[in-house]
């Protein structure tokens, strides 16, 4: 690759994302382009336009992943790389978008490579943007890739509704996205993130490769009391559920004080209170709570000790705590093999690389557990995320896509079927 034609190869991929961080695009310098919006249609119509000129087929399936297909041999799987361009409200410009369009990129770059005569596929490839990665609109998080991978089943992905009463099925037709069958058959899967922490810039690293997750244990609490009047109600007499809500909060920051040496992350976010009149006292509180560590015994001591305070919490505010839902994962490895290929393509590029583990949840996390997967970050800068203010810089946006390009590469001749 000439030095000239590397330049181009950037400008390109930075002018791209210009233009798909104008979707959705906040006064404060970030997007908000919740799944199945007006804003997030728009950007996926965006994707696809961009991807039929370069020669891929766009398709949806039945939970609204869109995919860009090339297909080199047909009946072989594809290599299938993406990640999400759906934002949290009031969200960063970086935050899955670019691991679209890196990944779009990168495609393209590979499927050029294979039509100059330059490599020799053994898979078709596929670029993917997988529905409700973010989770803020519909629950749960991870949604397109927990249906394509069995984790979710289609239907009730479907007639989940969001605090308007909007069903997916209802939001997808809206935007014109709900489709039909499975997605292609994947022969792997890359995909490429911004960090979300500042491990890499601290270290002065470019690239992480990712080797492993973050125990989580995740709740959602409903905190239920008695509505009664702000001002008449005895103290005494009062069973404020925004009371037992705020313990709660209290008691998990304590938690991760506790355990912060191990580390031990914890939050409490998206709190729901009922009747939220500034007269009367709340009656119910829906919140949501979790727990993570990279150690899994600290997860589960945790959990014990939160369990504990629910009853203090419970007598203290005269209420009751109800777990609605959970979900947990432990400590999970990406295979090694794809780790080495990562690692080995980084170090022929000269880019400076370490491993690392994710503490945030990312649709690799389930493909993971069904195809060999690659999963890679870049540096965040000062480790801002869901924030207006995230950002990463141009070069390590760049040397994110030519390492991916790699991958995919290597990915699509079978290497690593070789060292797996």
């Amino acid at each position: 690759m000439t030095t000239a034609s590397k330049t181009d190869l950037d400008r390109s991929v930075v002018t791209d994302f210009q233009q798909l961080s104008q979707f959705g695009a906040t006064p404060g310098g970030g997007v908000d382009r919740q799944a199945a919006t007006e804003a997030d249609g728009a950007q996926r119509a965006w994707l696809a336009e961009w991807l039929v000129a370069r020669g891929f087929r766009v398709e949806y399936d039945r939970a609204g992943n869109q995919f860009g297909l090339l297909e080199i041999h047909p009946g072989a799987p594809y290599v299938v790389t993406g990640s999400h361009l759906d934002s949290q409200p009031l969200g960063g410009r970086y935050d899955g978008a670019y691991g679209v369009l890196a990944s779009a990129h990168a495609a393209q770059r590979v499927a050029q490579q294979w039509r100059e005569g330059n490599l020799a596929p053994k898979y078709n490839l596929a670029v993917v943007n997988w529905f409700n990665e973010e989770g803020c609109r519909f629950k749960p998080s991870m949604m397109g890739s927990s249906v394509y991978t069995g984790k979710i089943d289609v239907e009730q992905a479907l007639s989940t509704t969001d605090r308007d009463g909007v069903s997916v099925a209802e939001a997808l037709s809206g935007i014109g996205c709900l489709g039909s069958g499975t997605g292609p058959q994947a022969a792997a899967y890359a995909e490429i993130h911004i960090e979300q922490g500042r491990n890499l810039e601290n270290d002065g690293i470019t690239i992480g490769v990712v080797d492993s997750t973050w125990a989580a244990q995740k709740y959602e609490l409903v905190v239920h009391g008695d509505q009664a009047h702000t001002g008449s109600a005895t103290m005494p007499d009062r069973q404020d559920a925004l009371l037992g809500a705020s313990l709660l909060v209290v008691a998990a920051r304590e938690l991760a004080e506790d355990f912060a040496t191990a580390p031990l992350h914890t939050s409490v976010s998206q709190m729901t209170i009922e009747p939220n009149s500034p007269v009367v006292i709340a009656r119910e509180v829906r919140m949501h709570l979790d727990l993570r560590s990279p150690i899994e015994s600290v997860v589960d001591l945790a959990n014990e000790r939160l369990m504990a305070r629910f009853a203090e919490i419970e007598a203290r505010a005269q209420v009751r705590i109800e777990k609605a839902t959970a979900h947990s994962w432990g400590v999970a490895g990406y295979q090694p093999e794809g780790v080495k290929l990562s690692m080995a393509a980084a170090e022929d590029l000269g880019l400076t690389y370490r491993q690392i583990m994710t503490v945030a949840g990312h649709d690799s996390v389930n493909m993971k557990d069904v195809v060999p997967t690659v999963m890679l970050f870049v540096p965040s800068v000062d480790g801002i995320s869901h924030n207006e203010h995230e950002f990463t810089t141009d070069d390590d946006v760049c040397a994110g896509v030519d390492l991916l390009t790699e991958v995919v590469a290597r990915l699509a001749v079978g290497e690593l079927d070789r060292t797996s």
